[in-house]
């Protein structure tokens, strides 16, 4: 297909493309069917011609900045092993699915045969249906058991809401089997009067990785029955578990294979995962046990038109005259209107919450002006509804109520929202693997779709919009998780403590970290050693001292001050930043002004808001100061020094930018007086010396902005890199820093212990860097912009920056790179990670750091950190408080400018953070 409002030079990519390049052979089921077509478009909307009239006005087809075209695939079906039930094939037929593809039934087989197996196959495949068939004939086996219990499997999710829909398709599924399937979730939501009916009788229960952690396991005598006849552990969406929440993660199914063995069992796990790389590794790592891959994708699909969006640039210029271009909220927003106007179901994807409620306000107000009832058909969907709401909306969603949603990565996974025919993504959402689940979200019945990527003014979305290639002829990146990290190892290790005693024989399970971390946990008086094996100590919930997605202490709930209203929660980890004195908050449509911040409430931390109409959104600033506690690793650069090790980075909150709604204008600033939070953890930072900065013509004026230019551009870059999100690392770049004394870039993981996202940086350094530098290099602005060095939350207000001296620096450092002397041109990324636009301080430097849990969970010693040891679940006040040991701006050494070659450089990012995966 042939699309004729592209600009001259920019070209379509029309060759057919597998989405997931295959890397591994499986052996798949050998009763394999005749090949089927993918089903045709019927009357939905063809997407090219979509397409084509979004880009027909003024100007629209020169945003287009290309137009990929992913073919038709054809099906191949396979038949259901012979092991499951004759009922349950009748129920799926029942249910219109008269064959299986050839990976359900692979997948199907291998479960039965007592092997744990990962389906990771593209979206819409058919994954749920792989494991729901043996899991429901076993159940049906068990459900003939005296105590009509025989066999319980238990379902995990990363969200409520996907937990909630898929119960939903699991009691359509087994209605014909009549009270034999007894499928329940238990949650935060569920009231306490079901919860003993779930643990006495229900056979196939759908909860999530906090609730197993702070529930279920804990609770484990309550359980047993449920526990002993356990048979299948299934995994929903295993790809979102990585970093540190991912490792936390791990160690809650260690801790629950242990207490299955206590009573008996030995389930099977089954995981379900987006198209990842080597995905059998990254469920081994997760479950510990060895997993077995089905990643050929045997279901069909429909044509996809997938285009890149640039946002134009406007007549406003920003900070030192940088030209602006329109934000990537505002086009998303009237991409949204446009497409309900033609009747397009459509889902805006919008990496953060305010993002989403904007999204779904604007695109509200323009189809008002066109159909009031157009209107009522568009919502926003996001994590910290209350949980009426969220159902409410996601009935509406399946009914075909609304045309239109704003959502944020909440709906990313799996729900089933059949019937859509766009998708939009504001915003590169930070993995490839993120990006093709979404782009899924469309055609999920075999039709036609059609995927828009709209780019933010930063970067990383501007070097992917340019290079397509870096998303379309690349795999998708690998799942990263440390479970050996001792912060995330050492509180599950009492947690398990207190669930059973742990024992010598338990410790090689929970890994070899483990022994190492026994006697500082006894030193600590948390744990006890004796006879039996360790102890917990403490009268205090020992779960409670593992905060698994990072939250940093208790929600802060927002409360309407007129009337006692609770509105919603936001995270502790985010409450500085989206909730402080004066912050705009938008909920449900709505526009609210935050009066007070109090973290000290004795009932818990409360944010106080009155409804307002403001002309503005609002964006927090703050300071960072860090310091190198130990140097791992140490490689030459030539006369420089790239660096792996451990550091202490001291945050602080000040300040808020208020910026004018749609154009993002800033117009004014208005100071915050918030406590410090202060984090240990691991990064990459590099050095230059002297002799390296006269051979880059950087003079002492204009060192700070060169470096503050490089850091800004190399943090941006790092998620093609490192499997990362937005939320998991920050920077800091310094003219002299005091431990080094030499100008310094740092890049750090913003979790206690660290995530390896830093390790990752420092193992591609040289593809990083050189990516950095030619992203800078290739941009056409004259002294910088959003697109290459500046960032819209730099705290020093992007200045100093200095755009031609970042590039004659890196090329200087590059220079020095071990194997390539001056070698041009980045290496292909392995894997990109979330676009985590610039961000970095000096020595005590405002900038924007990682909205990461920055509790201090640090140990007594860097390299072998042990758990804190609470009287309580820390209140949000104690959780920001500074390190142990003292003052944070004394531990900081760099609350104030070195000495040196020009001022300290802070740092920034992009306009706001997105949301981390909530329960």
């Amino acid at each position: 297909m042939a699309f004729n409002h592209l600009p001259a030079a920019m070209h379509d990519a029309l060759g057919p493309l597998s989405v997931t390049p295959v890397t591994h052979s499986v052996p798949m089921a050998r009763n394999l069917r005749p090949r089927t077509p993918a089903k045709g478009t019927g009357e939905r909307p063809d997407p090219g011609m979509v397409l084509h009239r979004l880009a027909s006005g003024a100007d629209r087809a020169a945003r287009i900045t290309h137009t990929e075209h992913l073919p038709p695939r054809e099906g191949r079906h396979a038949v259901w092993p012979h092991r499951i039930r004759p009922e349950v094939i009748n129920a799926i037929q029942r249910a219109g699915v008269e064959h299986p593809w050839a990976h359900q039934a692979a997948a199907a087989e291998h479960a039965l045969d007592g092997e744990s197996v990962v389906i990771a196959t593209g979206t819409a495949s058919g994954k749920s249906l792989a494991y729901l068939a043996p899991v429901l004939s076993t159940l049906l086996d068990g459900s003939e058991a005296p105590n009509g219990r025989g066999a319980t499997a238990l379902y995990l999710a990363p969200t409520k809401a996907l937990a909630a829909d898929q119960r939903r398709s699991v009691k359509a599924l087994a209605q014909p089997l009549g009270n034999a399937i007894r499928a329940a979730v238990y949650d935060g939501d569920t009231p306490v009067e079901e919860r003993e009916w779930v643990r006495q009788y229900a056979n196939y229960v759908l909860t999530n990785p906090d609730m197993l952690h702070l529930g279920i396991l804990p609770a484990h005598p309550r359980w047993s029955s449920f526990l002993r006849s356990l048979r299948y552990v299934v995994i929903d969406e295993c790809h979102t578990y990585r970093g540190v929440f991912g490792s936390h993660v791990a160690q809650v199914l260690r801790r629950l294979r242990r207490l299955c063995a206590r009573y008996g069992a030995n389930p099977v796990f089954l995981l379900a995962s987006a198209t990842a790389a080597q995905p059998s590794v990254a469920a081994h790592r997760l479950t510990g046990l060895p997993v077995v891959e089905v990643a050929d994708d045997a279901s069909p699909r429909g044509e996809l038109v997938f285009a890149l969006w640039e946002p134009p640039l406007t007549d406003l210029h920003g900070e030192k005259g940088a030209p602006v271009r329109r934000t990537a909220t505002a086009e998303t927003a009237d991409l949204l209107t446009d497409l309900a106007v033609q009747g397009v179901r459509t889902v805006a994807f919008v990496r953060s919450r305010r993002g989403a409620e904007l999204v779904a306000v604007i695109a509200q107000e323009r189809l008002a002006e066109v159909d009031r009832t157009l209107a009522r058909r568009v919502a926003a969907y996001r994590g910290g509804y209350l949980p009426e709401e969220r159902r409410a909306l996601e009935q509406a969603l399946h009914s075909g109520e609304l045309l239109g949603l704003a959502a944020t990565s909440a709906l990313e996974l799996g729900i089933d929202v059949s019937g859509l025919d766009a998708v939009v993504i504001c915003g590169y959402p930070g993995t490839r693997a993120s990006l093709w689940q979404q782009a899924g979200r469309a055609g999920r019945s075999g039709e036609g779709a059609l995927a828009i990527l709209v780019a933010r003014d930063d970067p990383l979305d501007t070097y992917l919009v340019h290079h397509p290639e870096a998303l379309f002829q690349q795999p998708v990146e690998s799942t990263v998780l440390d479970p050996d990290n001792p912060y995330v190892l050492a509180p599950h290790l009492c947690a398990a403590a207190a669930e059973m005693p742990l024992t010598e024989a338990d410790l090689e399970l929970f890994g070899p970290a483990s022994p190492g971390l026994m006697p500082q946990l006894e030193a600590a008086k948390l744990l006890r050693r004796r006879a039996s094996g360790w102890h917990w100590t403490r009268r205090e919930r020992a779960a409670d001292l593992a905060d698994i997605r990072g939250e940093g202490g208790r929600p802060v709930q927002i409360v309407e001050a007129s009337t006692g209203r609770l509105l919603g929660t936001v995270d502790a980890s985010a409450a500085h930043t989206a909730v402080h004195d004066g912050a705009v908050h938008l909920h449900q449509g709505r526009t609210y002004l935050v009066e007070r911040l109090d973290l000290d409430d004795p009932d818990g931390p409360v944010a106080l808001v009155e409804e307002a109409s403001p002309p503005y959104s609002t964006v927090a600033r703050d300071t960072t100061s860090i310091s190198v506690l130990e140097t791992d690793t140490e490689i030459p650069w030539g006369a420089g020094r790239l660096c792996y090790g451990s550091v202490e980075v001291t945050n602080q909150v000040v300040s808020f930018l208020r910026r004018k709604l749609i154009t993002g204008e800033v117009l004014g600033e208005s100071k915050l007086d918030l406590p410090p939070r202060t984090l240990r953890t691991r990064a990459v930072w590099w050095t230059v010396t002297e002799d390296q900065l006269d051979a880059a013509r950087i003079n002492p004026e204009i060192l700070g902005g060169a470096l503050h230019a490089a850091e800004h551009a190399s943090i941006g870059m790092l998620p093609l890199f490192a499997t990362c999100d937005r939320w998991d690392i920050g920077g800091v770049s310094i003219p002299l820093h005091p431990d080094t004394l030499l100008p310094t870039v740092f890049v750090y993981d913003g979790h206690p212990g660290g995530a390896g996202f830093a390790e990752r940086a420092f193992h591609t350094a040289r593809e990083w860097l050189t990516a950095t530098r030619e992203a800078i290099a290739s941009c056409e602005c004259e002294a910088g912009c959003p697109s290459c060095v500046q960032s819209p939350k730099c705290g020093n207000g992007n200045d100093p920056l200095h755009k031609r001296g970042a590039v004659r620096l890196l090329t200087e450092l590059l220079r020095g790179a071990p194997g390539v002397a001056g070698e041009e041109g980045p290496a292909a990324p392995e894997a990109p990670g979330a676009p985590t636009t610039p961000e970095t301080p000096a020595a005590s430097t405002a900038r924007t750091a990682p909205t990461a849990p920055e509790t201090p969970v640090a140990p007594t010693a860097p390299e072998t950190p042990v758990a804190p040891a609470p009287p309580a679940p820390p209140t949000a006040s104690e959780t920001l408080e500074a390190p142990p040991g003292g003052d944070p701006a004394a531990r900081g050494r760099g609350a104030a400018p070195a000495p040196g070659r020009g001022a300290a450089a802070g740092t920034g990012t992009e306009e706001e953070p997105p949301d981390p995966p909530g329960p």
